[in-house]
């Protein structure tokens, strides 16, 4: 399993591979994959099998004040500031097995093959499962670990509420996961994040290991456009206020916003509910969240821009009005150099083929990376497919980033035995 603890060490993959299957039985979805949204009773038993398996393995564990999960493997220098491995456990409604939790039983696999090998680091390292990274049950995703880097407020996370009306900081207490620690304030030295790249970049260049350099930024902007609820069988078509027909317009207006600043940007809407949904009612209102994301800030910007002051013409051109907040956000993050050559150096030395990407999703790192040098990691998926029950990822793939994880963590924490 290793040569030598100077560069080249490698995990158990069999007993990665285990482990994600494991926590996959967890919140079975319908078709595969999981179902193990936040503050679920899942979540809550994902969260007591990591736990188990990290003391097993040594480690002592806080929680804040917001469930997120520090678990610590000491180092030789207690004082030191430890290097973080951090990801998230909780899922989509159909979600896959490896979105995030990859990231953070290869944490745990990090810190069991260490203990196998004997080695010991100067720095602690802690394993972080982040409160709430997916955000489909409570919005904004990143909540957690926004508020950690102080860039969201704790009172807000805790009265974010879901689709039933249930608040965050309720169920976060109804689960029995609300941790006595602040949120945030904690010293990291360097944190890494290795995660599925969530797209077909990798798996189509044949490489095993995706470096990345830089984040996308987002913005989520909620559009509600608001018609008039009428008959769809008495109610002449030209006296018609179809707030339906104005979610299709700017559905088509965020297309062709993306589409004029290829290859740096994407858009898409990806939420809409529809009032009163009804088969012979036109809609009187649909709320809907556009989400555009850019690597470059000034396209970005340029896209809100472009959507705010064509968007309300086009409704108005039908009869129908609409208004927009944004309700998630983040510029985009460039990792810290040095962490990305080290990763990119450990690839090397394993003599596993890699690339450099630009992280298509938002993930935990791009907050933490506003307050501690931070570095992700990234492996294929089967044709790109991810926050789906189909997501799909090797047992060698794994593995290949696991032992990425493992060394570049190592040379930062600083091996002495």
């Amino acid at each position: 399993m290793t040569d030598a603890p100077s560069g080249n060490m490698r995990v158990n993959p069999d007993r990665l591979w285990d482990s994600l299957m494991e926590m996959a039985k967890i919140g079975p979805g319908i078709a595969g994959g999981n179902n193990r949204q936040t503050l679920t009773d899942a979540d809550a038993e994902g969260r007591r099998l990591f736990q188990r398996w990290a003391e097993d393995a040594g480690m002592t564990m806080q929680v804040d004040r917001l469930g997120s999960m520090f678990l610590r493997h000491e180092g030789t220098d207690p004082e030191a500031d430890p290097v973080y491995i951090g990801s998230h456990l909780d899922t989509q409604p159909t979600g896959g097995k490896y979105d995030g939790v990859l990231g953070v039983l290869a944490g745990l696999e990090v810190v069991r093959t260490i203990r196998d090998m004997g080695v010991q680091t100067r720095r602690p390292i802690v394993v972080v499962n982040w409160t709430n990274e997916e955000g489909s049950r409570f919005a904004p995703a990143m909540l957690a670990s926004g508020v950690f880097a102080g860039v969201i407020d704790e009172e807000f996370a805790n009265d974010r509420r879901d689709l039933k009306g249930l608040r965050f900081g309720d169920e976060l207490d109804r689960i029995g996961w609300r941790g006595d620690q602040p949120v945030g304030g904690r010293p990291i030295h360097a944190m890494f994040e290795y995660h599925i790249e969530q797209g077909p970049i990798l798996e189509a260049e044949g490489k095993q290991i995706g470096v990345v350099t830089h984040g996308q930024g987002l913005r989520w902007i909620e559009v509600t456009v608001t018609g008039k609820g009428q008959h769809t069988g008495s109610t002449p078509m030209a006296m018609r206020r179809n707030a339906g027909r104005g979610m299709a317009r700017l559905i088509e207006l965020v297309h062709e916003i993306a589409m004029k600043h290829q290859p740096n940007a994407v858009g898409a809407v990806g939420h809409i509910e529809v009032f009163p949904n009804s088969r012979n009612v036109i809609p009187e209102k649909v709320v809907m969240t556009v989400d555009f994301r850019s690597h470059l800030l000034p396209t970005l910007l340029a896209m809100v821009e472009e959507f705010d002051a064509r968007a309300p013409a086009l409704c108005e051109e039908i009869g129908v009005s609409m208004t927009s907040q944004i309700v998630g956000q983040f510029d985009p993050p460039a990792f810290d150099e040095g962490l990305v050559k080290r990763v990119r150096g450990a690839a090397e030395r394993l003599g596993y083929s890699h690339m450099d990407v630009v992280s298509g999703a938002g993930h935990d790192a791009c907050w933490i990376n506003k307050i501690a040098p931070t570095v992700m990691i990234m492996c294929p998926c089967v044709d790109g497919v991810s926050h789906n029950e189909a997501e799909e990822i090797s047992p060698e793939w794994a593995s290949a980033g696991a032992d990425v994880l493992l060394n570049a963590v190592l040379e930062t924490a600083e091996v002495v035995a």
